[in-house]
C-alpha cells in the first residue's frame, strides 16, 4: 500500500514538473514571457490603436503615432481609464498584466498624459516586452 502511495506521488510530481517545463518554455512556435517586470521599448496604447498602429505600412507609422496622441480620462482619485490612442515607450520600467492574443500583452506602464503622469493599462506588442532578471 505505502509503495501504491508514493508511486502515485511521484507520478503527479513528475506530470506538474512537467506541465511547468511546458509553460515555461512555450514551445517551439511561440516563445512565452512570464515575468511581473519588464521593461518596452516601443509604442504601446488602447487594444484598437495598438492594431491599426501595427497594420499601418512603415512609411506611415510616424505619422499615425503623431496623429493619435494617448488621451485617458482620469478621475479624481487619480486613475485612468477609457484610454485611445499610442504613445512611444522608451525603455519603460512596466509591470506585466496579462496576455491579449498571440501578438500583444497588457501591461501597467506610467504614461505622460495632459494632466500629469500616471500609471496606465496599455496594450504593446509582445515582442517589445524584455523581462526583468
Amino acid at each position: 500500500m505505502k509503495y501504491l502511495l508514493a508511486s502515485t506521488l511521484v507520478a503527479v510530481i513528475a506530470a506538474a514538473s512537467m506541465a511547468v517545463k511546458a509553460e515555461t518554455s512555450g514551445g517551439s512556435d511561440t516563445p512565452k514571457q512570464l515575468c511581473a517586470i519588464g521593461h518596452v521599448t516601443g509604442v504601446g496604447g488602447s487594444a484598437q490603436s495598438v492594431r491599426e498602429y501595427l497594420a499601418t505600412p512603415d512609411r506611415d507609422k510616424y505619422r499615425y503615432l503623431a496623429d493619435h496622441p494617448i488621451q485617458c480620462q482620469v478621475s479624481d482619485e487619480g486613475r485612468a481609464s477609457a484610454c485611445t490612442g499610442i504613445t512611444s515607450l522608451r525603455h519603460e520600467r512596466v509591470s506585466v498584466y496579462d496576455d491579449i492574443d498571440s501578438a500583444t500583452m497588457a501591461v501597467v506602464a506610467r504614461v505622460e498624459l495632459d494632466q500629469g503622469t500616471y500609471p496606465v493599462i496599455i496594450v504593446v506588442p509582445k515582442q517589445d516586452v524584455q523581462c526583468e532578471e
